[in-house]
């Protein structure tokens, strides 16, 4: 049995102790965060100063699209995400809870049919990729059937295998079922070392292992980082007018609509190159809305029930960053692909530091997944 300290507790350093503790080893995770629990949601938003310090997991409609980020990011993004789903399946399958934690029913790409010129270049960047059967062309009928309130008019695609995780719903899981780790909320972990954690008050946790997933609150070991900013709305829209993830194809735009329990869709756009925390604004919020309302008419009775914005690092090349030495374990870089990708990357990483990952095991890998 190991003793490992965790510096961060968003996905990764919650996935970590989770599976850590599972396997018999001694776990402490060190966050500035107040607790677990998941923050708020207020139509007036989580605030420029709290979003600091919490999990940048939170603002996350968690999308497991590995099909669909081919359009643009690396194909080793691609592969970690479609080995992280059937790992995801276990987790959620390990972990008591109600609703579902996961979803695994494709996802859709959308298009209207004065943007087919955008979304085909979409579709062929997919085909190069993925082949040619990557994406499953739709007729309307058949759309329909499978979305009900989309808008009349849209050229749909199936992305077979393609899922939705919780977030917030998971991310509370992950803490309140990893049995014995200790938690050291509110505290700001200012340096991490091979077999030595600091605080901000100067005292420090000796481990085997310490584990860095602070994030931008790494920047400090050398590491080049930026934030890129994330902006998502939460709309109640009784009558749970969504099946599954949408993602709208759009000249300007990477819009996805996104359904959450409690009959809310959650609505975000990818990425914005800003490192800018304040909250949403008005022109952003605009045209989110905008857009969803385009896609889904019944949306138009909807309530703005929550607004979120952060910052997810990314680095320079936008691939993860894994790094191993003797006492010193480095994951960071995620970007927009957290959700995604985090349960291979941390297979890789235990795998790496050479600990045991039997806690985390594919069971009923998704219909459609390559091998």
């Amino acid at each position: 049995m190991a003793r490992i300290g965790i510096a961060g507790a968003g996905v990764l350093g919650r996935l970590l102790a989770w599976q850590l503790a599972r396997t018999g080893h001694e776990v402490c995770v060190v966050d500035p965060a107040a607790g677990p629990q998941a923050p708020p949601l207020s139509a007036s938003g989580a605030g420029a100063v709290s979003s600091a310090q919490r999990a940048a997991g939170f603002t996350a409609a968690g999308m497991l699209s590995p099909l669909a980020e081919l359009d643009h990011a690396d194909d080793r993004i691609a592969a970690l995400g479609w080995r992280s789903l059937p790992l995801w399946a276990a987790v959620a399958e390990a972990l008591p809870a109600n609703p579902p934690l996961l979803r695994c029913h494709g996802s859709l790409l959308l298009a209207h049919r004065s943007d087919l010129g955008s979304a085909q270049r979409v579709l062929a960047r997919l085909q190069a990729s993925a082949g040619k059967d990557a994406a499953q062309a739709l007729s309307a009928d058949a759309l329909r059937a499978l979305e009900p309130a989309l808008a009349s008019g849209l050229q749909g695609w199936l992305l077979p295998g393609e899922g939705q995780v919780m977030p917030r719903e998971l991310l509370q899981a992950l803490a309140e079922h990893a049995a014995g780790v200790q938690w050291h909320w509110g505290r700001q972990a200012t340096e991490v070392h091979p077999g030595a954690i600091t605080l901000d008050d100067g005292t420090t946790l000796p481990c085997d292992l310490a584990i860095d997933v602070r994030g931008l609150g790494a920047r400090s070991t050398g590491l080049t980082l930026r934030g890129v900013r994330g902006e998502i709305l939460w709309l109640h829209a009784p009558g749970g007018v969504l099946h599954r993830p949408v993602r709208l194809l759009h000249p300007r735009h990477r819009i996805y609509l996104v359904p959450r329990p409690g009959d809310v869709v959650a609505v975000g756009a990818s990425e914005i190159e800003s490192e800018d925390r304040s909250p949403i604004s008005l022109r952003t919020a605009v045209e989110l809305m905008s857009a969803a309302h385009s896609v889904l008419p019944e949306l138009a009775e909807a309530r703005l029930l929550h607004h979120d914005t952060h910052l997810r690092p990314a680095t320079p090349d936008h691939l993860p960053h894994l790094h191993h030495q003797s006492g010193l374990l480095q994951i960071n870089g995620l970007f927009r692909h957290g959700w995604l990708i985090a349960p291979a990357l941390v297979q890789d990483a235990l795998c790496m530091a050479g600990l045991s990952t039997d806690a985390l095991q594919p069971v009923h890998p998704s219909e459609g997944v390559p091998a």
